[in-house]
């Protein structure tokens, strides 16, 4: 990373904390579809946000300058960091009363990043990136298609790192403009930042992301057509999936941290389903499987335990997140997963009141782990200790088998967790999703399972 960077600090700043960013590469057409989805959802929406870009030099931000006059239109506030170049400070955009312009020295490291910032209570979303250098390229050198350079960074949906994000870039645009950077400060401070901060159209953000990828991937291809090679065309294809992966799993952690204000919940639950296939000898297609509907799970709205079937779910046509799986193939097979892990073993379930077997073995194991985990985290809250806490969660799981539980999973589950008050260490890690292609396989489209 490029010393005194945005994207350093922001780094350095999440180093020794409990979730430590995780970081990928990008091609610079899957950015540019990225950032033009995110900023489109400023066109249909009302959220009027504070956006702050770094567009690295001038000429980037006058190929944009038509679309940010209308983005511009449902704004608070923009700003603009780039290295000037001819006809930076003089397109018509530049001169709108909620538009500044922020003339980066060449030597500032600011210059080499990519960044967009979008904030307001009900709208947050990210991307903070830098190029890499010529060195990172290696020996084939940096690409000759400005399509294809490559950039290291993230991206995310998740309020508390775009504020922190954009108070960095505050503290960055005073060291130019002090009189810009106090605006910035009054108009932030004015915005409340409690509250649900998860909008309404999550499901449609996320759907045009994909879309947007995939066009931007489709255009890539066909324009460049006898120019990209074929090992090239399969590592710009592995590229795309994972970005559009990365979009839903970042919805799905967005909904789950609004939803139990525990960030480490989606990680938690995916690492006690992957081991609950472990102690089922499932095979290793399907352990990735039930690991990222673990990842996933978050997009149906988290329910609290409930001792009867009444706590209704929406059906799969009422939840968008699940619908928008289901543009991508892979991804079928988890959404149907995702469906039906709220089914109860005795049929009295939802949304399909599948009974016994018939529910996917895969759909009774996420259930049963998500539902334990709730219960885990409710009771370290009240300050039980570990060993407490897991043991009160099985009881209560216990008491529920042969009604709302598969009994097989719960001997499972009880084996679980006798290896958890003996040591044993499950992988909770936040997902590096940018290089989620190893969640996928030849089974990922499989019928799902039920024995």
């Amino acid at each position: 990373m490029l010393e005194g960077s945005i994207l350093q600090q922001l780094s350095d700043a999440h180093k020794t904390g409990p979730r430590p960013l995780r970081f990928g590469v990008y091609y610079k057409n899957t950015l540019v579809a990225l950032c033009h989805a995110l900023e489109d959802s400023i066109l249909s929406s009302n959220c009027s946000p504070i956006v702050i870009t770094a567009f690295q030099r001038g000429k980037w931000y006058l190929q944009e300058a038509e679309r940010y006059r209308e983005i511009a239109a449902k704004s608070r506030q923009i700003t603009i960091m780039a290295a000037p170049d001819t006809g930076f400070a003089e397109h018509p955009t530049s001169k709108l009363p909620n538009v500044n312009l922020v003339s980066l020295a060449p030597v500032d490291p600011v210059a080499q990043e990519w960044h967009l910032m979008i904030l307001s209570p009900t709208y947050t979303a990210m991307v903070i990136c830098q190029e890499l250098s010529r060195s990172d390229y290696g020996a084939g050198g940096q690409p000759e298609a400005d399509l294809e350079r490559k950039f290291y960074g993230f991206w995310t949906f998740e309020p508390a790192l775009v504020w922190e994000t954009v108070e960095l870039a505050k503290s960055r645009i005073g060291q130019y403009n002090p009189e810009l950077e106090e605006k910035l400060t009054a108009q932030l401070k004015a915005m409340p930042r409690e509250g649900n901060q998860q909008p309404e159209d999550l499901g449609a953000i996320v759907s045009r992301v994909v879309d947007y990828l995939q066009s931007s991937h489709e255009d890539l291809i066909k324009d460049k057509h006898g120019e990209i090679p074929p090992s090239h065309h399969e590592l710009l294809d592995i590229n795309l999936v994972s970005n559009e992966l990365q979009a839903f799993v970042r919805m799905a952690q967005l909904m789950e941290l609004a939803n139990t204000g525990n960030p480490m919940s989606t990680a938690e639950v995916a690492a006690l389903a992957e081991t609950m296939g472990q102690i089922l000898d499932l095979p290793a297609w399907q352990l990735k499987r039930l690991r990222l509907a673990g990842l996933l799970h978050g997009l149906v709205p988290s329910l609290t335990p409930a001792t009867s079937s009444q706590e209704e779910v929406p059906c799969c046509a009422l939840v968008p997140g699940i619908q928008a799986l289901r543009a991508m193939p892979q991804l079928k097979a988890i959404a149907s997963i995702i469906t039906h892990f709220t089914e109860w073993w005795n049929g009295s379930g939802t949304p399909a009141g599948l009974a016994y077997d018939a529910i996917p073995l895969e759909s009774r194991i996420l259930g049963l782990v998500t539902d334990f985990q709730w219960r885990v985290s409710q009771y370290k809250a009240s300050q039980n200790s570990r060993a407490e806490s897991l043991s009160q969660a099985l009881a209560e799981c216990q008491a529920l088998a042969g009604e709302r539980w598969d009994p097989k999973l719960i001997e499972a589950l009880t084996l679980l967790v006798k290896g958890l008050q003996q040591g044993l260490s499950l992988p909770v890690t936040p997902p590096k999703v940018s290089t989620g292609m190893w969640l996928f396989d030849d089974h990922q489209e499989s019928n799902l399972v039920s024995n």
